[in-house]
């Protein structure tokens, strides 16, 4: 059962209007600015609690730790500056990567991970 909490109302605050997935401390950046007392224990809980409820899911990025979208996107991909470490979406996707896999193999799914420099870095 989940709780309507002040804090759990600033987290997902903090994810509306914001189009890149977050980490727990880029979230308890944001959602501060509805609670000023949250702490960062409590937004794990909570990330840990709204993703088994289904409300977030993870972005899951290799070789860092996880950072957290709402659940129910279309499918896309993500781009990672390499100058200030943030995450973006890549929207759509125009893989056929079905074409790759080895004869008589089905691809279900896949996840493509785009690093390089964003345009605030490469300026």
């Amino acid at each position: 059962m989940q709780r309507n909490t002040r804090q759990r109302r600033a987290i997902l605050r903090a994810f509306d209007g914001n189009s890149t997935p977050l980490s727990p401390q880029e979230l308890l950046r944001e959602a501060r600015a509805y609670s000023r007392r949250l702490g960062i224990a409590t937004v794990y809980r909570a990330l840990k609690s709204m993703v088994r409820e289904g409300h977030l899911v993870a972005v899951k990025i290799p070789g860092a730790p996880d950072r957290y979208e709402p659940s129910g996107k279309h499918h896309h991909h993500h781009f990672e500056c390499r100058g200030c470490g943030r995450v973006f979406e890549v929207e759509g996707c125009r893989l056929n990567l079905g074409r790759l896999a080895p004869k008589g193999m089905r691809v279900e799914r896949h996840e493509v991970f785009l690093y390089g420099t964003c345009t605030s870095c490469a300026g």
